[in-house]
């Protein structure tokens, strides 16, 4: 048998208008929430969807990420994505809460990015495809590889970046910020107001 080819679906810069548009008129805030998410940090699915509220630090800034490589990481919680996660109620422990699943949480959402990229006229794309687009549409922005690695949880793959390099919060908040900046800028969305979701760090 061949073997199946790597997947690469990726959104596009023209395309991110069409997308935010379509994911942030689902019905499901926590489903439009996720896959925003997604988007915005590069995070696994599963590691965006068993994310906890005591994994959430508004004050300081951060998100805890259960990482299936290291164990866990601490990326920065960026102004737009504190204000989704600020809106989800809190009904349980699970950030991505759903009030008719035995879990508590939500389940797949597969489908719902699925009705969203047909309303926007967009090819298909998988979850993973949004990991994917974020590593790629950090380039725009010349983020440093290794930057970009360590925000997605990626193994770290030169001998100075295993070895030296473990850049600080604030580094990573830096770029992160500027990345989410940059999105938000290409889908025609207004920037968070200071202080907005209940994130006091400042950019």
């Amino acid at each position: 048998m061949p073997k199946l080819g790597a997947r690469d679906d990726c959104l596009q810069r023209e395309q991110l208008p069409l997308w935010f548009d379509a994911v942030r008129t689902l019905a499901d805030p926590a489903k439009a929430a996720y896959l925003q998410g997604l988007q915005l940090t590069g995070a696994r699915r599963e590691e965006l969807a068993r994310l906890h509220w005591d994994d959430v630090e508004f004050q300081w800034g951060a998100l805890t990420i259960r990482d299936k490589v290291e164990g866990e990481r601490v990326i920065p919680l960026t102004p737009y994505l504190a204000t989704l996660l600020d809106a989800l109620p809190r009904r349980n422990d699970w950030v991505f809460s759903s009030p008719t699943s035995k879990t508590g949480r939500m389940g797949g959402a597969n489908q719902a990015h699925t009705k969203a990229l047909r309303a926007a006229g967009l090819p298909h794309i998988t979850l993973h495809g949004l990991r994917r687009s974020f590593g790629t549409l950090s380039e725009w922005v010349e983020c440093p590889v290794g930057v970009v690695a360590q925000i997605q949880g990626h193994k770290p793959s030169a001998i100075a970046e295993k070895h030296y390099r473990r850049r600080p919060l604030d580094l990573l908040r830096k770029w992160l910020t500027k990345i989410e900046g940059w999105m938000l800028d290409e889908a025609g969305i207004p920037q968070p107001e200071p202080g907005a979701g209940r994130l006091r760090v400042a950019k």
